[in-house]
């Protein structure tokens, strides 16, 4: 590619952006987000209500203090989360786009969610400063077929790491790739797939022994 087709394309892109960010609202943002950071966002549509709901169903609710979510856009998930989490519970966002994490601590008014600019990779640390020893369940809808290389393995490591033993990472993808990392970390996986989806994808749950 050319310098000049390199600048057209950035152009565009950002066009699209203002464009996007003129919507105003959860679409106008996610949209924006999408066009700023492509191979960031796992969909250029947020996940559909039955992905939320089998995705979260196997969660032991009573039992769940800290969850965490990687790539949470523009909140499908955090709004269900926090409705089923324990008073006593917390909810720890990550992402690493500041468009999203601005508009989430904006949005959401409850005193158990932070929305933290950051990388899966580190969520050690920030699990840490949160004030928490581990994570009861950590999701995931990153997209790790298109994540640059060593960052999906350096992202499992530190979540089984994290993890509390009994805990789970949930993983919802349009491809099989991320099956793959979890088996170098979790000895059991059950998988699922909703069909009720834009696209279609693929659930996957990755037990901590």
């Amino acid at each position: 590619m050319s310098d000049n087709d390199f600048l057209a394309l950035s152009r565009l892109r950002d066009r699209l952006a203002e464009r996007a960010g003129r919507l105003g609202g959860q679409w106008g943002v996610f949209l924006r987000g999408f066009i700023e950071h492509p191979r960031m966002v796992g969909s250029v549509i947020p996940s559909s209500r039955y992905t939320v709901e089998n995705m979260l169903a196997p969660v032991d609710w009573a039992n769940c203090k800290l969850f965490v979510e990687y790539g949470p856009g523009v909140g499908t998930f955090c709004l269900p989360v926090l409705e089923k989490l324990p008073a006593d519970g917390a909810l720890i966002a990550i992402d690493t786009n500041p468009l999203y994490v601005d508009y989430l601590n904006q949005t959401i008014r409850d005193s158990r969610f932070t929305a933290v600019l950051g990388s899966a990779a580190d969520v050690e640390d920030i699990v840490r400063s949160g004030g928490h020893a581990h994570a009861d369940y950590i999701l995931s809808g990153l997209p790790f077929s298109t994540l640059p290389g060593g960052v999906g393995p350096a992202i499992m490591s530190a979540t089984h790491r994290i993890l509390r033993p009994g805990g789970a990472f949930m993983a919802y993808q349009f491809t099989a790739a991320v099956r793959d990392l979890m088996a170098q970390e979790f000895a059991r996986i059950d998988d699922g797939f909703e069909f009720w989806n834009i696209l279609p994808c693929k659930l996957f749950w990755g037990w901590k022994d």
